[in-house]
């Protein structure tokens, strides 16, 4: 399919591809329900495919975003079938998406949501084109093809779904479609929050986020609903000292007390603290783990476990505590000259009631060198800090009924998310957001945000009928 290059036109040339495959059964009620009855989800995931590719093939890399150019292609899919929507722009071109079906109003809406933009790509290190949306052994290759461009097809597809059948909901189902999630949230889910709250105002929202991990021998272990995520907190370890020649070694050279801060910093192990969500993903996850494994699940509290952990499981290890990884070191500019100043950068993700002011002084306390001050990281994307959604919803037993009827040989496990989403920001107004993912192995989650992205086809069809299963109960139900 050849590629459109004005936004204008790129609605029209992406639909050219015809989307009759789509399911559109007759809108037949389950009486019991006032559910509709199944779609054929093999025609929903040729479909669904088909979006994918074209939102693949629109290439929306942050910066400078473009996603504009993304929501008009979604904007001419939906008025294809007749469902209106709307382009929220916070500048020119940095467009967001929203739909909504009406339901009877009994219940408050459910947002499904995904974000249009991506990371950028380093071209020479791709072995395919990664605006084609090549498909190749099961996959499709591209840029966004998971991260989250995956979930916005997805999203789609189960809307235009409900829509086709005429779905009777107790909830409206809002779509959004959002600009600005990789770092620059000031022009998505920032501004839908402030400045458009009413559009998309919601009692559960399902976004990005969580984990289905597929072993080696392609089955599904689990189905993890993100419930919560890690705080982005950075901070600045900052050592001053004296200038001056290198030949004359000075006991104040801010590289050394840099150096010895930054190798405190690293061995350092904040305290471990559990939360509700925490707490279940480690019992359930020890249910279908090695004996060996479930025995470290089980055992948290021993220091020696944490150690294992930290070794051999470092995303479990995460999830027990504030995080801090050393990322960035500045200091001096010439071979012969000590510099007066070095400073180091902290990636540090909190736990979301970690009371940072207190962290931050016991980061001193561990550091204890009055040459190096420790101080908050400027600018950057500020998340905040919310309490987890809960365990006991609609929302979340219905992820699970989900689960066991599409995945029957897996679980469900809460888990908290060691990095960031825009569910943050909604949590923050009370939302219960929870995030679910498309299944993937550990290769095709190294290859998020890295080269060769890619999306199993088989796990994206997969993905549809479980997201379909789950929306219908949350909206649906009485």
């Amino acid at each position: 399919m050849r590629r459109c290059r004005r936004a204008p036109a790129l609605a029209a040339c992406l639909l050219a591809v015809p989307l009759a495959m789509a399911a559109q059964p007759a809108a037949v009620k389950s009486p019991a329900s006032a559910a509709p009855v199944d779609p054929d989800f093999t025609k929903a995931r040729a479909e669904a495919q088909q979006i994918l590719a074209d939102l693949v093939r629109i290439d929306t890399s942050n910066p400078p975003g473009n996603e504009s150019k993304a929501a008009e292609y979604i904007k001419t899919l939906l008025a294809r079938e007749g469902i209106e929507s709307q382009i929220f722009e916070s500048v020119p071109g940095r467009g967001t998406l929203v739909a909504r079906l009406k339901g009877s109003g009994a219940k408050r809406p459910l947002l499904i949501m995904g974000h249009l933009d991506v990371v950028g790509v380093e071209r020479d290190k791709w072995t395919v084109d990664p605006f084609a949306a090549l498909i190749k052994d099961g996959y499709l290759y591209g840029r966004g093809a998971s991260d989250d461009k995956g979930m916005d097809a997805a999203n789609i597809e189960v809307f235009l779904l409900l829509h086709r059948l005429n779905a009777k909901l107790q909830r409206d189902v809002i779509l959004m479609a959002e600009a600005g999630e990789e770092g620059t949230s000031q022009y998505g889910v920032d501004f839908m929050v402030d400045k458009h709250w009413d559009a998309i105002d919601c009692e559960y929202a399902l976004n990005e986020g969580g984990e289905a991990d597929v072993d080696a021998g392609g089955r599904l272990l689990y189905m993890g609903v993100s419930t919560t995520e890690k705080v982005p907190r950075g901070l600045r370890l900052v050592a001053h000292g004296s200038s001056g020649h290198g030949s004359m070694p000075r006991l104040d050279n801010p590289v050394v007390h840099l150096a010895a801060a930054v190798g405190k910093v690293g061995v350092w192990l904040p305290p471990m603290r559990l939360n509700d969500t925490t707490r279940t993903y480690f019992e359930r996850l020890a249910t279908i783990s090695t004996p060996d494994d479930a025995r470290l699940y089980t055992h948290l509290d021993d220091p020696k476990v944490q150690q294992t952990l930290r070794e051999t499981r470092i995303r479990q290890s995460s999830m027990l505590r504030t995080s801090i990884s050393p990322t960035i070191i500045k200091g001096g500019f010439r071979e012969n000259v000590i510099p007066a100043d070095a400073e180091a950068t902290l990636d540090v993700r909190a736990l979301p009631d970690e009371n940072m002011e207190a962290f931050v002084a016991e980061l001193g306390r561990i550091i204890d060198d009055p040459e190096v001050s420790v101080v908050p990281l400027v600018g950057g994307q500020a998340r905040p800090a919310t309490p987890p959604s809960r365990l006991d919803t609609v929302a979340f037993h219905a992820l699970e009924s989900a689960q066991k009827r599409v995945f029957p040989k897996a679980i469900t496990l809460p888990i908290m998310q060691t990095g960031a989403t825009d569910s943050a920001q909604l949590r923050a107004r009370g939302v219960q957001a929870y995030g679910i993912s498309i299944p993937g192995t550990e290769e095709d989650a190294h290859r998020v945000h890295g080269n060769d992205e890619r999306t199993s086809l088989e796990s994206l069809g997969q993905f549809v009928e479980y997201l379909y299963r789950a929306v219908v109960e949350i909206a649906s139900a009485k």
